[in-house]
């Protein structure tokens, strides 16, 4: 016989009732300041194409920050170091200082152009700065003059990734994020692909032409494109909501601002901007979420470090550099669709942890089939399998951005801080590639899997945390009799 309800359960009934009523009310009272629901629901799709439109020139400037970082791994299969007369671990050095800048100036960087407001003007100008930095590496003549090159390099570089996640996480709601953040990040494997093919290309047609060497040509041509991307960027990319109205009009504005309020309860500014730029950066720093993700990415960054040595990698199955450079792109073409389809699909469903391991897991996989066997099928496989373990890297990115959602001064400064310190990771992973451990590079893959590892049970304890916290969150609303607030993707 069925129990009929307790007065403590039609009670509870009673104010999930209310609570959804009140919801109701209040979306219905935003959706009237723009028309109405459907009048809205088409406004926001236009604000959006205009906004993926302008947008993506951010895909195009990764790619070039991309190749300009990583050229020199192309170019040292046709006289980079032999020209430079570079010893021992003087190339692996080249590599890493880059990240001494790029770690310093990332913080700063972010701050400043909270402060300013106009990433229009300032990410492009950054850019020309380090395509002609870019181009004067193709001049230099020993360790000491690429050594300049390459710091400052990263000095300048610094300022667009955090910047660009900083940008996207002002216009996009956090159920958007993960997917524009993959539609960027994808830049980079991008990069990867056709960054060797465009290098395949210089290397094979233009050496001893006007008697310089192909691998000064790649600098040269390769930092000019960048220059060149840099000035039409500063007519498309987009400001901040607040500063924004050249290309929007009054309504798109409010509605931008409209949608960051409700992703998260709270405006974006005037709410939650109480104490300033350096209250930001003391919140940043007190939150051991912040460092906990930032040891993590480290972690990642690690055992992704194979990126800057996959000519040399794929080199070990034996062909001709210009073959060598073509067989570096499938593995990240592959990369990209499955990247691609991850964060698409983590949107979809408002969850990261399993997005962000099941990648790994898969990258774990390739490195032990490249310590098992020197067969060249295998070690190919191999590749393919490292490659696509960037989709977890990528979801990560945009885990950062759903976890720190306000105020924006702190999130600028997290935002940094996070990519800024796992560049620590680079730093050290171009030292766990070196000559003398190939061709088999088995004590590089054997780091390589214990850095993966511990980034995947660190993000497992992280998940762990934040639904115990939306938990409470739950609790307190039906406690006050709430609507439904706020609540972490885990």
């Amino acid at each position: 016989m069925a129990s009929t309800p307790s007065l403590q359960e039609k009670e509870q009934d009673i104010g999930i009732e209310h609570r959804r009523d009140v919801e109701a009310d209040l979306a219905h009272a935003v959706d009237e300041e723009f028309g109405g629901h459907e009048a809205r629901k088409k406004l926001e799709k236009k604000l959006l194409r205009k906004l993926d439109a302008r947008m993506s020139i951010l895909i195009v400037i990764y790619i070039l920050n991309y190749i300009d970082r990583n050229n020199a791994s192309a170019a040292r299969l046709r006289g980079f170091e032999d020209d430079l007369k570079l010893e021992k671990q003087e190339f692996n050095t080249l590599l890493s200082i880059l990240y001494v800048g790029y770690i310093l100036m990332q913080i700063p960087s972010n701050m400043f152009l909270n402060y300013i407001g106009k990433p229009s003007i300032y990410l492009p100008c950054c850019m020309i700065i380090w395509g002609m930095i870019s181009t004067l590496t193709g001049i230099t003549h020993n360790f000491v003059g690429a050594l300049l090159t390459r710091f400052f390099l990263g000095f300048v570089e610094a300022a667009f990734f955090p910047g660009a996640l900083f940008l996207l996480s002002k216009w996009y709601k956090r159920s958007e994020l993960g997917m524009r953040t993959a539609v960027l990040s994808c830049g980079s494997l991008i990069s990867n692909a056709f960054g060797s093919l465009i290098a395949s290309g210089i290397l094979d047609g233009m050496e001893g032409k006007l008697g310089h060497a192909a691998w000064r040509w790649l600098f040269y041509i390769e930092g000019a494109l960048t220059m060149a991307v840099a000035v039409l960027a500063i007519f498309i990319l987009p400001d901040f909501p607040a500063t924004s109205h050249t290309w929007l009009s009054p309504e798109e504005v409010r509605l931008a601002e409209r949608r960051m309020e409700e992703d998260v309860g709270v405006g974006d500014e005037s709410e939650t901007e109480a104490g300033g730029q350096m209250h930001g950066l003391v919140m940043a720093f007190t939150d051991w979420k912040v460092w906990w993700l930032a040891l993590a990415l480290t972690s990642l960054v690690v055992s992704l470090s194979f990126n800057a040595f996959f000519p040399t990698l794929s080199a070990t199955m034996g062909y001709s550099p210009t073959i060598t450079l073509l067989l570096c792109a499938p593995p990240w073409v592959f990369a990209t669709l499955v990247a691609f389809a991850m964060c698409r699909h983590s949107d979809r469903t408002r969850e990261r942890f399993w997005h962000i391991a099941i990648p790994l897991a898969f990258g774990i996989v390739g490195f032990i089939i490249a310590i098992s066997t020197m067969n060249l099928a295998a070690r190919y496989i191999s590749l393919f399998l490292m490659a696509q373990s960037y989709a977890g890297f990528i979801i990560f990115l945009a885990w950062v951005s759903n976890s720190i959602p306000r105020p924006p001064s702190k999130r600028a400064v997290a935002l940094a801080f996070i990519n800024a310190f796992s560049q620590l990771g680079n730093i050290a992973g171009s030292y766990v590639w070196p000559k003398n451990w190939g061709p088999t590079y088995a004590h590089s893959y054997a780091i390589c899997i214990s850095t993966n590892g511990l980034c995947i049970i660190m993000c497992y304890l992280f998940k762990k945390h934040l639904e115990r916290q939306n938990r409470e969150f739950e609790k307190k609303e039906q406690e006050e009799g709430r609507p439904a607030g706020f609540r972490y993707i885990s």
